[in-house]
């Protein structure tokens, strides 16, 4: 029986490879994704079962998504997808009506636009396995912090368009998932010269996304301390 594969974006570093090291030991095979090959292969090349296919590039460019689709289905199709990939855009983060308008298209093609982008490209795999897909989203996305407008709106979006997507597909189980804070490069940037390691590490979110691929929860919007409890 050939083992799972999972596609998951952002991996070199934060959540991205948090969760594919768990999933890699548990006898996934990944086709992992991050901008910079250099970064991405030092962070996933001693994972466990590899050599797993690392896949630099932009998630916003077409032909970089058709080529993890393609890598996925070569390695017998997707059962799982998670769009971690993201970005702020700009750091410090200035207020919403401060925000560059490129800055923001940016922001709302790497955080909302090329999930969807992704997730329709791999639809025949992970149809063809009863496939799971996680969006990584934010608290930003239902709360009204300051300065997070841009970031949070995009991210609001990629929270509705998987309950949209939970209701178009009902073979899958798609799911908004709310990481919380943790001490990541992300986090930091949101918060320059600011002492940020009283977050988790993002080891500790990994059981709550498997709780979500393992389980059989309706899909919809979690957070990721309502599945299991992550260290404050």
């Amino acid at each position: 029986m050939n083992s799972p594969v999972a596609v998951i974006t952002g991996a070199s570093q934060g959540l991205g490879l948090a969760l594919a090291t768990e999933l890699a030991s548990r006898g996934w095979q990944l086709v992992v994704d991050a901008r910079h090959a250099d970064l991405l292969a030092r962070a996933t090349g001693g994972l466990p079962g590899g050599p797993h296919p690392a896949v630099a590039g932009d998630v916003t460019d077409p032909a970089h998504r058709r080529e993890l689709v393609d890598v996925a289905a070569e390695l017998g199709g997707a059962s799982l997808l998670v769009n971690n990939a993201s970005t702020l855009g700009a750091s410090p983060l200035p207020a919403f009506a401060d925000l560059d308008p490129a800055t923001y298209l940016r922001l709302l093609e790497v955080n909302l636009v090329a999930p969807l982008a992704l997730t329709a490209g791999l639809l025949p795999q992970l149809r063809r396995h009863d496939g799971v897909v996680l969006n990584i989203t934010s608290d930003a996305s239902v709360e009204p912090y300051e300065t997070w407008g841009g970031y949070g709106s995009a991210k609001a979006g990629l929270d509705h368009a998987s309950r949209v997507l939970a209701a178009e597909e009902p073979r899958l189980r798609v799911y908004a998932v709310d990481p919380g804070d943790m001490r990541t490069q992300m986090h930091q940037d949101a918060f320059p010269g600011e002492d940020i390691s009283d977050r988790p590490e993002p080891a500790t979110v990994v059981p709550a996304l498997l709780e979500l691929v393992d389980g059989d929860l309706p899909g919809g919007r979690y957070r990721a301390s309502d599945l299991v409890r992550v260290p404050a």
